[in-house]
């Protein structure tokens, strides 16, 4: 059980997996057949999970943003034959390692059950809590996904922080108030319309420091309001 007494941390940190954590875009690219191709159709992909809602399978949409970027649906099958070849980006096991004496770990991924576990498992962590889209019912950044980790942890959105992995979580995280750090690694644009995080860094340098600080500033904002 961690010791919240101990730190400052958030009593939960919530991850994106498949663009926070995990290196997906090299995968996608060498089932595109090239950098630009994957790039594109991982952008595709975004759009289509990202303005969904509702959850459909994933495998569809994968297969879907294929086919709409001019790429066969073979690239969607050769996606998913090498998914176990995901690769962690440099600094999340150590930052994980680091984290879970402190604070409850989580991942809200728009993945299928089945995938978005055998993603998870490549990491050596107990997790407290881990929502696909489709356990779930709805894609982010519809709230629901957010909540539903929240709500299985017991805890409110202001007890917790969300890393995310593209700026599309944005609108969901701020719909419930959760504070957001955007890992972005590839040096995606902000989505018109989103928020932007508390922090933007392209490693996770800052993550901790910034996770140490948040109980600080919590108190900090309930003192100011009394």
């Amino acid at each position: 059980m961690p010791n919240q007494s101990a730190s400052t941390y958030p009593k939960a940190v919530l991850f994106d997996l498949l663009t926070a954590l995990l290196d997906s875009w090299t995968l996608w690219n060498r089932a595109a057949g090239s950098e630009a191709a994957g790039r594109t159709w991982r952008a595709e992909y975004l759009r289509l999970t990202y303005n969904r809602g509702a959850y459909v399978p994933y495998e569809e949409l994968v297969r879907q943003a294929a086919l709409q970027t001019g790429l066969d649906e073979s690239a969607a099958r050769t996606l998913e034959a090498q998914w176990l070849q995901l690769a962690p980006w440099s600094g999340a096991r150590d930052s994980l390692r680091k984290l879970a004496p402190h604070c409850k770990l989580g991942i809200v991924t728009n993945c299928s059950d089945r995938l978005g576990r055998q993603a998870a498992d490549l990491f050596d962590i107990d997790w407290d809590v881990i929502v696909t889209a489709e356990n779930a019912g709805f894609y982010k950044p519809d709230p629901r996904p957010y909540q539903r980790a929240l709500d299985r942890l017991n805890m409110n959105a202001d007890d917790a922080a969300f890393v995310a992995g593209s700026s599309y979580d944005m609108f969901g995280t701020a719909k419930l108030g959760l504070r957001t750090y955007w890992h972005n690694r590839v040096g995606l644009d902000l989505v018109d319309g989103a928020q932007p995080p508390e922090i933007e860094a392209p490693t996770f340098d800052a993550l901790l420091p910034w996770l140490r600080q948040f109980g600080s500033s919590k108190a900090s904002k309930e003192d100011s309001a009394q």
